[in-house]
């Protein structure tokens, strides 16, 4: 098995489970989706934002940029999930670009992580499974909260497979993928 494939899969899974539960979120209110709810994070708005944040934050180290802290600055940059989604979508596709970059030593390339006063350095593998963690922690978090609301939560936990179903054909389509370019070569 490539080496890279599970990183490129999930950076696509990640992608398309951001762009489901923010279509999903686009059938709120702009007051159900900044409502007080029970999460780490307060409402809809301030846990998506922080999903988008911590993105900004990784993808531009990955990048090897040095935006560091200044990602923190303003922690709900996007009032409106329109915004965010256009947002959620543009760092997605960043990071995709990064992930579709790599090869194996790509992989064990090392990541300067500018944390203010120090830079934490540390293998593009295990940043790429530490921010797919996190996002996966607070996609859950924005679920069970959407599920109190008007706005049934989308599927998540399935991940696409070869022949997906016609719902995820159109997403993809949608999304500009085909099973190839998640996949590379497949075996029919």
């Amino acid at each position: 098995m490539n080496d890279v494939l599970p990183y490129r899969a999930m950076a696509h899974n990640n992608a398309w489970a951001n762009h489901r539960l923010l279509t999903a979120c686009l059938g709120l209110s702009q007051d159900e989706f900044a409502a007080k709810r029970t999460g780490f994070f307060p409402s809809l708005r301030a846990t998506l934002n922080h999903i988008l944040i911590i993105d900004h934050f990784y993808v531009d180290a990955m990048e090897g940029g040095t935006l560091g802290p200044a990602a923190f600055a303003d922690q709900e940059p996007c009032a409106t999930v329109a915004a965010l989604k256009e947002a959620q979508a543009a760092v997605d596709r960043r990071l995709l670009n990064v992930v579709e970059a790599l090869d194996a030593a790509g992989l064990q390339r090392i990541v300067s992580v500018h944390r203010g006063t120090s830079i934490q350095r540390e293998r593009m593998d295990r940043l790429l499974l530490h921010l797919f963690q996190h996002q996966v922690h607070h996609r859950g978090q924005a679920h069970a909260m959407l599920s109190g609301t008007s706005v049934n939560p989308p599927q998540l936990d399935e991940f696409f497979a070869v022949g997906e179903a016609p719902l995820r054909a159109a997403e993809f389509a949608e999304l500009g993928w085909s099973e190839e370019r998640v996949w590379g070569e497949l075996d029919r």
